[in-house]
């Protein structure tokens, strides 16, 4: 066996036969641990890397546990024929998988030398070093781009933007790997078409950004704060309305001709 299939994360999740997160028909590794705290985060679960417990329906349900490299991809191989046939594969997502940067790399790399097709979604939140390790094993990089604003940035998610914002220039620069830039469109945050626009702009200056998706705030995880035993703190924020939606999808199209589309 290769050394690095023997690798140990820490993961909370894994999720098969997704149609988000990448192209085709996924199975999506969640890695535990996060740098940010977005007020709007959907998976709180995921932002500590410490094990946790968590009431679900009721019931007390331990949060994290530790697999190799191996373990994962003997659950994504049993999906490859959904990926032949859709275009699909692998997607590592969190938390923040950078937070894991060993892990992420020699799963991204199991999978790519076993022909699957790797994606990642992350905040590029980590020193560059980290990301370039593991570009030669990624085909599709699903980078947040929440706000170009710095402080207001650092208000709603807990640290500023500009560590993001050069990675993102850098992992264009490099041509590696296929660049989509996700906005989760928040009321109360970025849901302007001025601050869409903005960012928009932002992914026009990089170098072959193939797609825009704006992703509409949700509510979902809001019973695991419940669970967790913290505070949500966006329950009076509304997700915004199919027609809001639209009206930003078209302020992008305003300035420039990135594809973009709603939802991931």
């Amino acid at each position: 066996m290769e050394e690095y299939m023997k690798t140990v994360g820490r993961i909370f999740d894994i999720q098969r036969y997704s149609i988000h997160d990448g192209y085709g028909i996924r199975t999506i590794a969640f890695l535990k641990g996060c740098v940010l705290r977005c007020k709007w985060c959907c998976n709180p679960e995921s932002q500590s890397h410490q094990i946790e417990t968590m009431l679900v329906n009721g019931k007390t349900k331990i949060i994290g546990r530790d697999v190799t490299v191996e373990e994962v991809m003997e659950i994504v191989e049993k999906d490859r024929p959904y990926y032949r046939r859709s275009g699909g594969g692998m997607t590592l997502s969190g938390g923040e998988s950078l937070c894991q940067p060993e892990f992420a790399r020699d799963l991204l790399r199991a999978a790519k030398t076993a022909g699957i097709r790797t994606a990642m979604e992350s905040m590029a939140c980590a020193s560059y070093d980290r990301i370039e390790a593991l570009l030669p094993y990624l085909d599709q990089y699903l980078m947040d781009i929440k706000h170009l604003d710095p402080q207001k940035h650092k208000k709603f998610t807990g640290r500023s933007n500009e560590l993001m914002l050069e990675n993102a220039r850098k992992v264009a620069d490099s041509g590696m790997t296929e660049l989509s830039i996700r906005v989760p469109v928040i009321p109360t945050f970025n849901d302007s078409r001025e601050e869409i626009q903005e960012i928009a702009r932002f992914a026009d200056s990089l170098s072959g950004v193939a797609r825009i998706h704006l992703l509409p705030y949700h509510r979902l995880g809001q019973d695991k704060y419940e669970g967790l035993g913290r505070q949500y703190e966006m329950v009076h924020i509304s997700p915004p309305s199919d027609q809001h939606m639209l009206d930003l999808k078209q302020a992008v199209a305003e300035v420039t001709r990135i594809y973009c589309q709603i939802g991931g």
